[in-house]
């Protein structure tokens, strides 16, 4: 994942001026998901502000865009993720 330049920059804002920390977004049965797909690419300022729910939001929305439904589908018990990449696309428009 490291030669992945996507992972050299935040997938929220941009910035590649700061420190990038790769965070585990999706936490299943108490553990983090280490699918490339669940790790995301964050400015350190971003990564500290992420227990807030407009940055939490943006990091799910970013992350279910990255996964095809079929690597979805595994996590989808207590929440469907595939439903919730449709209502985040829905208001935030489609992640490129």
């Amino acid at each position: 994942m490291s030669a992945d330049p996507w992972m050299k920059r935040c997938c929220i804002t941009g910035a590649t001026n700061e420190k990038i920390d790769w965070h585990h977004n999706l936490i299943w049965a108490g553990r983090q998901v280490n699918e490339a797909w669940a790790i995301l690419p964050l400015a350190r300022s971003v990564h500290e502000q992420v227990h807030k729910p407009e940055i939490k939001e943006k990091c799910d929305w970013v992350m279910l865009n990255r996964a095809r439904d079929e690597q979805l589908l595994p996590y989808c018990r207590a929440i469907n993720y595939i439903r919730l990449r449709d209502v985040l696309n829905q208001k935030f428009g489609q992640y490129h």
